[in-house]
């Protein structure tokens, strides 16, 4: 082969070459620009419903609250000198089945809230779907949820954590546990009186915390999640 024929075939090859590559670089990924506003959302709504079933199955259990150090429920900052009182006087005990009625009450609240959240969720737009899946934090959707539903949530929950606190006698183990301290109570800034707000307020936490869990567990292994929609979604961000 002359000279001439090796030029022209080199430069055959490098075309060849520069078009294959070119192709590779600009073909499209797998990505948010290959996912439709239907498959963003559906994804998304799939996620966060089983990050709140996983959740509530959890908390909703017996003792969901009081097996799990991060969500369990103490006493009020104002009682916890009235608490190291109580138990230097052998009262540990009533001490115990108050803090123990509390976290009961929440584990019995947070059922109820399921239907809440589910209808929060069913509200999200496209739009939001978008902006969350692709804003790069691991709790960005439980984010917002918070941000957009923690005040109808918090006034919804109240009255089913109150009639729950009233099923396992939180006011009443209150009243007792300050009324075996008698005034002395006063006198180290007892001010825990909002008890079901307090209840409501630390079901919420312990509630978003969990659901937060869950949809950094999805985000971390979408492969491993059970519906295609799940796996495709998520694996598209990662």
């Amino acid at each position: 082969m002359g000279p001439i024929k090796i030029v022209f075939v080199f430069a055959l090859l490098t075309v060849s070459v520069t078009q294959t590559v070119v192709a590779q670089t600009t073909r499209p990924s797998t990505n948010q620009t290959t996912l439709s506003n239907t498959d963003i959302s559906k994804g998304l709504k799939e996620a966060l419903f089983q990050g709140v079933r996983n959740a509530v199955n959890d908390l909703g259990r017996q003792n969901g609250f009081l097996d799990n150090s991060r969500v369990r429920i103490p006493l009020p900052s104002g009682l916890r000198k009235t608490e190291k009182a109580l138990r230097a006087v052998g009262q540990g005990q009533k001490v115990d089945e108050f803090v123990a009625s509390m976290n009961h009450a929440a584990e019995k609240a947070v059922p109820i809230a399921l239907n809440v959240f589910l209808d929060s969720i069913k509200q999200m737009s496209f739009s939001d779907a978008r902006n969350i899946l692709f804003s790069g934090q691991q709790d960005s959707a439980t984010q917002f949820f918070r941000r957009t539903s923690e005040a109808r949530l918090r006034g919804l929950f109240r009255p089913i954590v109150e009639d729950a606190t009233e099923q396992v006698g939180v006011t009443q183990k209150y009243k007792s546990m300050i009324g075996r301290y008698g005034v002395f109570g006063k006198v180290f800034g007892q001010d825990a009186t909002d008890l079901d707000g307090y209840v409501t307020q630390k079901a919420l936490d312990g509630l978003f915390l969990l659901i937060a869990d869950e949809e950094a567990k999805i985000r971390r292994d979408p492969i491993g999640q059970a519906t295609s929609i799940l796996r495709r979604v998520f694996g598209a961000i990662r």
